[in-house]
């Protein structure tokens, strides 16, 4: 017979925040919380690299409908990076490449050359990045050997301070734009020292909204679903935590009867820019409906919504 095949799994709506191990690519790490919490869809909000470790937010159903605004956000990272080796991936899991002698490099060195790693700046990314050349991965494309030509990405370093300096090795705590490659930064900073260098350790602190507070272990997730054959549904953040620092506005019932046929509305006392965080005030509780867009005549147009579902703001 015809017609498409049945969905395995089963509708889970929100977000989970896994601590990600080393050696782990983001992929299996989506397909691990599918299987544990036998979801129909799953996604990760941004590519985090086998090496790293940390927050690494997943989205369950509606919620991926809401997974490009983490994509956009800002994050932090804590990096362990070795001076005189350099390797062609730009962190450990790499070839090396070039051997150079970091016996010279203090840590007053390290500290001026940090000065051209903050604000506004250029990198071209790696070619082991997640970023897509016609349809193909940059590091698949790498692993056969094939380099192609890329351009300059813009990024932002709020902050990238020194925390630990002890001979080849140093310690950076890093605030970031998105699209930000911190193995770039210690390939640049590595050949500005005269040395190489690559990243030996790396950890994501903070995704936008989400940080270590958040964070749940696969050992975690096994424990309650396997050993004590519990359910891990509330453990799931809701729809609305992925824009939880977003303003809020609270919408009359008749309002927010327009808001979900698609129609700009008009709320008083509403921020008069930028994005916002809808909900639905009645009964006492609000529902979280999405989010809007404040435009320039002052009226909020919605721009995402969530489906058949209740989601506490």
């Amino acid at each position: 017979m015809g017609g498409r095949r049945a969905k395995r799994g089963r509708p889970v709506d929100g977000f989970i925040v896994i601590d990600k191990p080393q050696g782990m690519t983001s992929n299996e790490a989506v397909q691990k919380a599918k299987r544990l919490f036998g979801a129909q869809k799953v996604g990760h909000t941004g590519n985090l690299d086998p090496l790293a470790t940390g927050v690494l937010p997943l989205c369950f159903g509606e919620a991926t409908k809401f997974s490009r605004y983490l994509l956009a956000s800002n994050k932090r990272y804590w990096s362990r990076i070795k001076l005189g080796v350099a390797t062609d991936s730009g962190d450990a899991d790499g070839k090396v490449i070039r051997e150079r002698s970091a016996s010279a490099v203090g840590r007053a060195d390290v500290e001026a050359v940090l000065e051209h790693f903050r604000g506004c700046i250029k990198q071209i990314p790696s070619m082991f990045s997640a970023i897509k050349h016609q349809g193909q991965p940059l590091y698949k494309l790498a692993r056969q050997g094939v380099e192609v030509e890329r351009e300059a990405r813009d990024a932002v370093i709020y902050s990238n301070e020194l925390t630990a300096f002890d001979g080849d090795e140093f310690e950076l705590e890093i605030h970031c734009s998105k699209g930000t490659y911190v193995r770039t930064i210690a390939e640049d900073l590595g050949e500005r020292l005269g040395c190489g260098a690559h990243v030996k350790a790396l950890r994501r602190r903070q995704a936008g909204p989400y940080d270590e507070r958040d964070l749940v272990t696969f050992a975690e997730l096994e424990r309650l679903r396997i050993q004590e054959g519990r359910s891990l549904d509330p453990l799931l953040l809701p729809l609305s935590s992925a824009v939880r620092e977003w303003p809020q506005v609270q919408l009359s019932p008749d309002t927010a009867y327009h808001v979900r046929q698609g129609q700009p509305v008009l709320v008083p006392h509403a921020p008069t820019c930028g994005w916002v965080r809808l909900a639905e005030a009645g009964g006492g509780d609000c529902k979280f409906l999405g989010v809007g867009e404040v435009l320039d005549d002052g009226r909020i147009a919605p721009r995402r919504l969530v489906g058949n579902h209740s989601d506490g703001v």
